[in-house]
């Protein structure tokens, strides 16, 4: 039997058991780390699992174009999962959201990825973390509670005097818990506006006058425990962030340009809340960082290299960062100083010691926007949703998702 190691979490009083992958039988990290080849793997059939190569965990092919049954249908070039830093499955896993390439939102089984249903909504809708039947919705002056199997829906707030509410937008995600949203909007004086919203109770925090911030409009999204609100803004061709209280206190101001960005937020183990993604500017340009939002230090995680997106939806296994690499491997290969990895998901431990482990190599070749990996996890880190088109520009890009839960765990590594 082949040797497995499963990742510990960071948090104190978190129960161990994350990602176990077979095929190492020791943590590594990125000082010793060398770029791994991909050995070679035919496109898997749709829904047909296969052992990867590379790994010993299951890929399944879980999205392919046309019919899937069930009314669902996908097109040609892209059927996938809605984004990096959105939760793809429900809470329980039982359901799977397909939102981009199908014909409507796309509901599979979450284990199994059989099509179920679909529905047809315009609202920005995100899964809510806590309660598996319900996503949380954002359009026009409404906030609601949604039910997707029965299309059920409870509307939280009506806001009077508020147009053009949006769920980030499209980054949007619910505090750890699944009461608080932030949200953005044009209040009826023109002024736009930020707010955060309880939805346990029903209450709404202040505006927030984002618009009177430098530069134009970028996403609001709300912490993971709910105190603060993140908002970026275009300034002068940089992506500025601007960090405040709920009550609508300014803490933080992060005037360099994606610094960092295309990542998730998530709280480390100090209990701090954190942005962890890829900075644009130096002194750390290019490289995979997590900033404090309380006081904006700033911690390496990992060196200059190809990472694009990073994912922190393990939301019940904190301590760790999925980070979808792209890049050329025969470029990196002639980098030495680059982080070791090229189309390749990675699971990061987000504490800076460099611990990783190796998820999957994607066989995806740079195209578009839709061809972009976008790795993310499920709520518990055993499955890891990812994009590719198999290596042909142009060509399908398909979602596959890897999975880590069946592998064996009695020679886990827990420390």
């Amino acid at each position: 039997m082949s040797p497995s190691v499963c990742i510990r979490i960071g948090l104190a009083g978190v129960a161990m058991v994350v990602l176990a992958l077979a095929g190492i039988a020791a943590a590594q990290t990125l000082v010793k780390a060398k770029l791994a080849t991909a050995s070679p793997l035919d496109l898997p059939d749709y829904l047909v699992p296969i052992t990867d190569p590379d790994t010993g965990a299951t890929i399944v092919r879980i999205t392919t174009p046309g019919p899937l049954g069930a009314g669902l249908a996908c097109q040609r070039a892209y059927c996938t999962h809605r984004y990096s830093s959105a939760q793809a499955w429900n809470a329980d896993q039982t359901l799977l959201l397909i939102a981009n390439g199908c014909n409507g939102l796309c509901f599979l089984d979450g284990k199994t990825y059989a099509p179920l249903f679909r529905r047809q909504r315009e609202d920005e809708c995100e899964w809510h973390p806590r309660d598996p039947e319900r996503m949380i919705c954002v359009i026009g002056r409404k906030i609601s509670l949604w039910t997707p199997r029965t299309n059920a829906e409870e509307i939280m707030l009506t806001a009077e005097g508020y147009r053009g509410l949006q769920f980030g937008p499209g980054k949007g995600n619910p505090s750890r818990d699944g009461r608080r949203i932030a949200v953005r909007g044009t209040r009826a004086d023109g002024a736009v506006v930020a707010f955060a919203f309880d939805l346990a109770n029903r209450q709404k925090f202040p505006d927030i006058e984002v618009g009177k911030l430098p530069g134009r409009d970028g996403v609001c999204e709300i912490s993971p425990l709910g105190g603060y609100i993140r908002c970026s803004r275009w300034v002068d061709g940089k992506d500025e962030a601007f960090i405040f209280t709920v009550a609508g206190d300014l803490v933080q101001s992060w005037t360099e340009h994606h610094r960092p960005s295309h990542g998730d937020m998530t709280v480390d183990a100090d209990g701090r809340e954190v942005y962890v993604g890829i900075s644009k500017a130096d002194p750390d340009i290019y490289q995979v960082i997590k900033r404090r939002l309380d006081d904006g230090m700033v911690t390496a995680l990992a060196p200059r290299g190809e990472a694009s997106h990073a994912s922190t939806r393990a939301i019940d296994r904190p301590g760790w960062v999925i980070l979808s690499y792209g890049g050329d491997p025969s470029e990196i290969a002639q980098l030495p100083k680059f982080a070791p990895f090229a189309r390749e998901v990675i699971a990061l431990r987000i504490d800076g010691s460099g611990e990783f482990r190796r998820i999957a190599h994607t066989r995806n070749v740079s195209h578009n926007y839709w061809s972009e990996t976008h790795a993310s996890p499920s709520p518990d880190g055993s499955q890891i949703i990812w994009s590719s088109n198999w290596g042909v520009p142009g060509g399908p890009v398909f979602d596959f998702v890897t999975r880590l839960d069946h592998l064996d765990q009695t020679s886990a590594l827990s420390r």
